[in-house]
């Protein structure tokens, strides 16, 4: 099912590395190489690049009708073959095929999001203050897009981002983490059986070699990246310096708060998942769980307990557990915190305290399932914890009171915020992006999405009534 060796997709076809280069892609869960993938560096981007300037124009000209009738087949091609990608994602992921196969149904509901808007891409009229003049705002493509995406949700990336791009008429470049090669070669496959050639192009590589020149072409008009915020302030100031348009959804220190009122059953099972689950690996994992000081001990307790029985997946590479142990050294961990004795890159849920909300460890994104312990006094004093963070993506608190939800929606810094509930599980009709370094302003998915993959023109008609 994985071949060997990942080639790039490039104007519909297979094409190997040009200097002959691959890397290794070893699986997360036992450390065994599951196969190569083209390392890619300038010159393979540069052809992709042309590749998508040379069909975008034709792509354009379809309406838009016709494209959202195009990304419902390609969904309805996801979706037959769903369990052949989930297995590819589990396999390049170490994740259960449980949660590869909800990222592939959640990547098919994009894909059907989207194509739904085929007969929506509303633009708007108005009048004006001259007589006869009349106004319409009309969405036009942006043209070429480049794609860099993570690796946590491989598919639901993909599709949050390919399908609104071609969609609303552009070409895109698609170049994936270097940990998900496999994966987004058969998304490549899958849509090149019905796109026009060089619509969607995939190039594997490294970030630090396949990354700057696709950010930094002057022929790219669009960077949407995925990742962290030390990359994405690097894309900022490159893709700035020639005014492209870019769009950052970064990372979070994302914080789920406990009230003295909440049920704790549920605050503890909703806490658990969000913190443990998909080993900890998603931007809107509750990296920081809030807990009124009356009920600290009893959630405490609870949640340590269930960190301990939590069956979560290995997280991607050696280098991620590494950089988590590192981080670790001298926390009061109270649970976890160590590698498990197994194959693979396995670090055991972990729980943290005592670590003050201006520590660099409660301001650093782990991007693993460890979670930072904090008490509270009351919901003035969780609101201050929450929003001392250079972060702002995703937050929850669990509560009784309408009241208490209501002035935590008001006043906590976060794009997206969840009562009684987790702090991740976003669908594909709503909006998703943070405030301060978790982004830039944009929302992926949504509606929102149709701002990011097009441009607004104005065209004004003047008429003369004497001549009709």
């Amino acid at each position: 099912m994985i071949p060997e060796e990942v080639p790039n997709l490039i104007d519909g076809r297979a094409t190997p590395p040009e200097g002959g280069e691959w890397f290794e892609k070893r699986r997360p869960d036992n450390g065994e190489l599951l196969c190569t993938a083209a390392r890619s560096r300038g010159a393979e981007v540069v052809a992709a690049i042309a590749a998508a300037a040379r069909a975008r124009r034709g792509w354009a000209d379809r309406t838009p009708v016709e494209r959202g009738e195009i990304v419902r087949e390609l969904a309805l091609a996801l979706r037959a073959r769903r369990e052949e990608a989930a297995e590819i994602v589990a396999a390049e992921t170490g994740k259960s095929m449980e949660l590869a196969l909800g990222e592939t149904d959640a990547a098919v509901e994009m894909g059907f999001f989207v194509a739904g808007e085929g007969r929506r891409l509303y633009g708007r009229t108005t009048t004006s203050a001259m007589a006869n003049r009349t106004v319409m705002a009309i969405r036009r493509p942006v043209g070429v897009a480049g794609l860099i995406v993570s690796f946590n949700t491989p598919l639901p990336n993909y599709a949050w981002k390919a399908f609104p791009a071609v969609f609303c008429g552009n070409a895109a470049v698609l170049k994936p983490s270097e940990h998900t090669p496999a994966s987004a070669a058969f998304f490549g496959e899958l849509c090149n059986e019905l796109l026009p050639a060089g619509v969607l192009n995939v190039v594997q590589g490294l970030g630090p070699e396949a990354g700057p020149p696709l950010v930094e072409s002057p022929e790219v008009d669009l960077v949407s990246f995925t990742g962290s915020a030390e990359t994405g302030r690097w894309i900022s100031e490159r893709g700035g310096r020639r005014l492209a348009k870019v769009v950052l959804e970064l990372g979070g220190k994302n914080a789920l708060v406990v009230c003295d009122d909440a049920d704790l059953d549920r605050a503890v099972e909703w806490s658990l998942a969000s913190a443990f689950s998909n080993a900890g690996q998603r931007c809107a994992a509750a990296s920081r769980v809030v807990v009124f000081d009356s009920v600290y001990d009893e959630f405490r307790e609870r949640f340590v307990e269930g960190a301990h029985r939590y069956e979560t997946g290995p997280l991607i590479s050696e280098a991620s557990l590494e950089r988590i142990l590192a981080a670790l050294e001298g926390a009061q961990v109270v649970a976890g915190g160590e590698r498990l004795e197994r194959p693979g890159w396995w670090l055991a849920p972990t729980v943290v305290e005592g670590v003050p909300p201006d520590a660099h460890l409660s301001g650093t994104e782990l991007f693993g399932p460890v979670a930072i312990l904090y008490r509270v006094r009351d919901l003035d004093e969780a609101i201050a914890v929450v929003n001392d963070s250079p972060y702002g993506l995703t937050s929850a608190i669990h509560t009784a009171s309408l009241h208490r939800a209501m002035r935590y929606v008001d006043e906590v810094d976060a794009g997206v915020v969840v009562v009684n509930g987790g702090t991740h599980g976003s669908e594909p009709h709503m909006g998703f992006g943070g405030v301060k370094q978790s982004g830039t302003g944009w929302r992926e998915a949504g509606v929102e999405a149709l701002d990011v993959y097009t441009e607004w023109k104005y065209v004004n008609l003047i008429s003369d009534p004497a001549k009709a």
